[in-house]
């Protein structure tokens, strides 16, 4: 294959992986364009309240996937302007892992796989774990926004991974090396569930501490992926496509949990010698 077709073909390959999940960024609509209604707030029955549950995620699932057929023109701008990210990116890709090697000294294999997934882990972990210390419904919304988020990104990342079977850093001196037997690396999961992390972490809660939650929240992303190519394990347009994939996907599970809070609500509103309780719902 020639370097130019190999170019092209890796541009490709790139714009597959965007269809499929990056596409869902500002995607939080069903296909007649209406907010998803969400579950009401009152008390419900735990089969009634799971199988709401098991629903929207049904839903989100389907939406997710579909997300590239209802695209506009921000989401178009959005998507070129992630190729030519990916683009740039793939043109350093030798220059980044020579530079990895030298700091590893004689071996060019150090991946370190589940090393690098426990910090994304932990947060995701500690997240449910300190709303469910303090009964906090927000902050279990917000770990299961994670969760979504990476798990939405992760069956998008793996399944490209065995369609494009792009050789890694540590099978190849070539960047150029797709459809090949065993090939796994692009994109990198590592970085899309960080980033689908981080992100969720980064853009809720509310802006107190907005500053600080960004800075743990892409640091995260930005991080796990630099071990990813100090370890070997990837070449840095992975971690650019696998960033990119993570971001959109928190972004449309925030977008869409944001619709269904504003679909139905209950408010405590004060009147002349009291208070009155009052439910909305945002009908289509």
């Amino acid at each position: 294959m020639s370097l130019r077709v190999a170019r092209l073909h890796s541009v490709l390959l790139a714009a597959a992986t965007l269809c499929t999940g990056v596409g869902a960024y500002a995607q939080a609509r069903d296909p007649s364009g209406d907010a998803t209604t969400a579950a009401p707030p009152a008390p419900a029955p735990q089969s009634a309240a799971q199988g709401e549950a098991d629903n929207a995620l049904a839903t989100d699932i389907k939406l997710y996937f579909t997300a590239p057929l209802r695209w506009d023109g921000a989401d178009w701008a959005w998507f070129g302007g992630t190729l030519v990210a990916i683009g740039a990116s793939h043109h350093y890709d030798t220059q980044v892992r020579t530079h990895f090697i030298k700091t590893l000294g004689s071996s060019p294999t150090s991946s370190k796989d589940v090393q690098d997934a426990l910090p994304a882990a932990a947060v995701l972990v500690g997240t449910w774990g300190y709303a469910g210390l303090i009964d906090d419904s927000a902050g279990r919304r917000e770990a299961w926004a994670m969760l979504e988020a990476a798990g939405l990104g992760s069956v998008t990342a793996y399944a490209l991974k065995y369609t494009v079977r792009r050789e890694g850093p540590d099978q190849s001196s070539d960047p150029n090396q797709w459809e090949k037997s065993g090939g796994n690396s692009f994109p990198s999961w590592h970085a899309t569930a960080a980033f689908a992390v981080g992100t969720v972490l980064a853009e809720s809660g509310n802006d107190e501490y907005r500053w600080l939650r960004r800075l743990l929240g892409y640091g995260l992303g930005a991080g796990t992926s630099y071990e990813r190519l100090k370890h070997n394990a990837h070449w840095l347009s992975d971690t650019v496509a696998g960033s990119a994939l993570g971001m959109a996907s928190a972004h449309f599970v925030m977008n869409r949990a944001a619709r269904a809070d504003d679909a139905a609500e209950w408010r405590v509103v004060p009147v002349a010698g009291g208070a009155m309780l009052t439910y909305s719902l945002t009908l289509p």
